[in-house]
């Protein structure tokens, strides 16, 4: 059939059990679509003037024009033709959704959003929806006045701003101007964008050091503050200034906090102790935050200090609560917005407001109570958080837990703020050096917006009616972010409220007001035109299904705090059986009931769905601890389509195919164990780890070349690094490590694995096309039960 997936599934007698005859037919391959969307669609660049376009796969590297539309490395929808009508969404089932990434960073190829400066009178916008002005406003009446395109409101242009139309009813200065001609600009705002109606100051960045027993024994304090002697150099700033324009400021804790005066005019630093912690204060104003240039010799005499000042400490209790207080208040008392690094090691378990105790119980697992292991263990930190919002105070958390520390709940924080958190499990200076830092080094250098507020608007018929990630909402329509960096997205559900029309279509707005870095107050927009349809077929024909998984996981992840895990996978399966069936009853040609029909665009609905399944938040194996589950469950939140793609369908090279007369990479394989080979090397990565596997019979040519030894036995699979060898093999692998670290938005623990050996189980629970150890079914069994569901959905 033209267009359509067909897969020729044959029950074998068994149907409870829904096994099937094991034949290659009834398998998409992962692989074979990327590689023929890369083929197809990888040489021309992504040209964005069109309605309802489909880009390219995440997986495929192309570059983008923009001619009117935002770029996909900005916005991505599940799909780009939507219903005309609510009853044809609801007969589909297919979410319409789009996630956004207000501030992705782009490639040096592209360009970044132009600033636009409208002076005094600022943004043009509707008189009604305040929508900002962009390419799909009509302007009428010689061009003294616009119609808006989101709720046809008519506005009269101002004088300042007025144009003449040429003969197709376009502003003779249409390619001037960015906002008439793009689809992504930023305006510079006015001072009517500002808290209390005055220009924000430049923010300010907090380093809170953890000083109890394990973090000192560890060697953490020590790197951390010879780290920051350099890292302080590389803070953001505007791509015209040579300086940045932050402010930093010291911290060090562990029952009590010591904060340190660093003014320019002293000789030595100074420390205060605040140990009166149920009631939080900053103790010195002047001298906390000050300029890295103006204070560098303090600074670097402050930071040999403090591992010296605690190198004998026994305090192993911490607080954690009143630590986020105090860089609140700092941040309130220098009326500024700004972001805390935290570098914490253990559960907060020291008499002070956020007090936790250790409720890691894993009896609750597979029982209705489990979801209270993915929620806080108090409404403390949801409240702190509020606070944290209103000031503009973001949080990234640097945990380093020997035991059970609860990040469901010290997550809160960051994770309402707009934040990150980063995990190192008995971290080890030696083997943990390298991630740890080369995360701290980007987190602190990316770009980021702070105090920031995101509203999306949208054509008359349709509305945002749910969002998704890191941040919070006090009313139903305003995402608001005390930080908001290069790496975060939003994932906004839109929902019917009336007709829509084909010869219309439908508009995205996305507009995000934030303080830059040098204190800038600036709008950020995107704008996205989508094809409406009448007819189901052209629905499907438009969908992108790593856009919609991505959309289902954190729909599901967030599920799992309200319902049993059960009601959360059976919820998930639900859906895209129906989606599927209504395919087949409705777009499909007539055909067995014995095969199972596939829509073009989502033939790989079902392995991806069977890896989200699979995944630890749903399916966890017992080695998985409750903290691992809910570091992922927020992790995933604010994941973009092309981390959320390789989360869960983990890339898979063979090395030994590699070209050293290009940069080609060689062909990726299924994630499956019997597609690996004894006698070859595999590359492994999900965004988070990257897996060196290392079958027992490969030549030893190339052990020797690879690892520096002569046979198997002699790798040492401890090591976190590959050595540095003067040959091409080891050259090759090392670049494309590098190249696959540098894709990703946090550094991937290395991780080397011999056949046989006991980390292979470990790989092998990655290889996700298989049955899992913890009853996770495989490709092959996944697609017979989605068979049979659908079967019943249709009978």
């Amino acid at each position: 059939f033209h267009g359509q997936g067909i897969v020729m599934v044959k029950p074998n007698g068994d149907s409870q059990k829904g096994h099937c005859e094991k034949s290659g037919l009834f398998q998409f391959s992962e692989i074979q679509v990327i590689e023929d969307d890369r083929n197809n669609r990888g040489s021309e660049p992504f040209i964005t003037g069109g309605r309802g376009q489909v880009p390219p796969l995440v997986t495929t590297n192309f570059l983008v024009k923009d001619q009117g539309n935002a770029s996909p490395r900005y916005i991505r929808c599940t799909s780009y033709n939507v219903p005309c009508t609510s009853d044809m969404a609801k007969q589909s089932q297919v979410p319409l959704a789009a996630v956004i990434k207000p501030l992705a960073a782009l490639p040096a190829e592209e360009t970044p959003p132009y600033l636009v400066d409208h002076g005094e009178p600022g943004p043009i916008r509707c008189n009604r929806c305040k929508a900002y002005m962009c390419p799909y406003m009509q302007f009428i009446e010689g061009g003294r006045r616009f119609q808006c395109c989101f709720c046809s409101c008519v506005t009269e242009v101002p004088s300042h701003y007025f144009q003449h139309l040429d003969h197709t009813g376009r502003r003779v200065d249409y390619y001037d101007r960015p906002e008439l001609s793009l689809g992504s600009y930023e305006y510079l705002a006015t001072v009517d964008y500002c808290k209390n109606n005055k220009y924000p100051n430049p923010p300010a960045f907090i380093f809170m050091i953890d000083v109890s027993y394990n973090a000192v024994r560890s060697g953490l304090v020590r790197l951390i503050c010879e780290e920051l002697k350099t890292l302080l150099d590389y803070l953001p700033r505007e791509r015209t200034t040579e300086e940045s324009a932050i402010r930093v400021g010291f911290v060090t804790y562990n029952k009590v906090l010591h904060f340190y005066n660093v003014k320019s005019s002293l000789a030595q630093p100074q420390m205060m102790v605040v140990s009166d912690i149920a009631d939080m204060f900053v103790p010195l104003l002047d001298g906390f935050l000050v300029k890295v240039n103006e204070s560098r010799t303090v600074f670097t005499s402050l930071l040999d200090q403090i591992p010296e000042m605690f190198a004998d400490t026994r305090e192993t209790e911490t607080v954690f609560a009143p630590v986020i207080q105090a860089g609140m208040e700092a941040l309130k008392a220098a009326d500024c917005a700004g972001k805390l690094f935290i570098f914490h090691t253990s559960l907060p378990i020291a008499e002070a407001p956020g007090k936790l105790k250790n409720r890691d119980d894993k009896k609750l697992m597979n029982t209705d109570k489990e979801k209270i292991l993915f929620q806080p263990q108090t409404n403390f930190y949801n409240n702190l958080a509020k606070d944290c919002v209103a000031q503009g105070c973001c949080v990234d958390l640097f945990l380093f837990p020997n035991q059970y520390l609860d990040v469901a709940t010290l997550g809160v924080v960051p994770y309402q703020t707009g934040g990150s958190v980063y995990k190192y499990t008995y971290f080890q200076v030696e083997t943990d050096q390298e991630r740890f830092l080369n995360d701290l080094r980007r987190d602190v250098q990316k770009e980021i917006g702070f105090d920031a507020v995101m509203r999306v608007r949208t054509s008359t018929g349709i509305r945002a009616t749910d969002f998704f990630g890191a941040f919070c909402m006090n009313n139903t329509t305003d995402v608001e972010l005390a930080g908001l960096d290069c790496d975060k997205t939003i994932t906004v559900e839109f929902k019917h409220d009336d007709k829509l029309r084909e010869e219309s279509g439908a508009l995205l707005q996305c507009a995000v007001l934030y303080t830059s870095c040098a204190g800038q107050r600036r709008l950020r927009i995107h704008n996205l035109s989508l094809n409406c349809c009448t007819q189901l077929a052209d629905l499907y024909r438009n969908c992108e299904t790593d856009t919609l998984i991505n959309f289902l996981a954190k729909f599901a992840f967030r599920g799992v705090l309200n319902n049993s895990i059960k009601t959360v996978r059976d919820t998930l399966i639900n859906q895209c059986a129906q989606i599927l069936a209504c395919y087949r009853k409705n777009c499909a040609s007539p055909s067995s009931a014995g095969q199972l029909i596939l829509p073009e665009c989502m033939k790989l609905l079902p392995v991806y769905l069977n890896c989200v399944l699979k995944s630890d938040v749903l399916q966890p194996g017992s080695e998985v601890t409750t903290d691992d589950r809910s570091y992922i469950r927020q992790l995933i939140s604010s994941m973009d389509v092309a981390e959320t793609h390789v989360f869960f369908y983990p890339r898979l090279l063979p090395l030994t195919k590699i070209d050293y007369t290009s940069d080609s990479l060689p062909i990726a394989i299924r994630n499956s164990e019997e597609r690996l080979s004894k006698g070859d090397i595999y590359l492994l990565e999900n965004g988070l780890n990257i897996f060196l596997w290392v079958g027992v019979n490969v030549q030893q040519g190339l052990i020797q070349k690879l690892f520096g030894v002569s046979s198997f036995s002699q790798i040492n699979s401890s090591m976190c690094t590959l050595p540095v060898l003067d040959n091409p093999f080891s050259k090759r692998v090392r670049s494309i490590i590098d190249m696959f670290q540098t894709q990703r938005s946090r550094h991937m623990k290395f991780i080397i694995v011999k056949q046989e050996d006991k980390l292979d189980l470990l790989f092998k629970h990655f290889l996700v096309e298989d049955k899992s150890m913890n009853g996770g079914a495989s490709y092959v069994d996944f697609l017979c039960h989605m068979h049979k569901e659908i079967r019943q959905l249709l009978s």
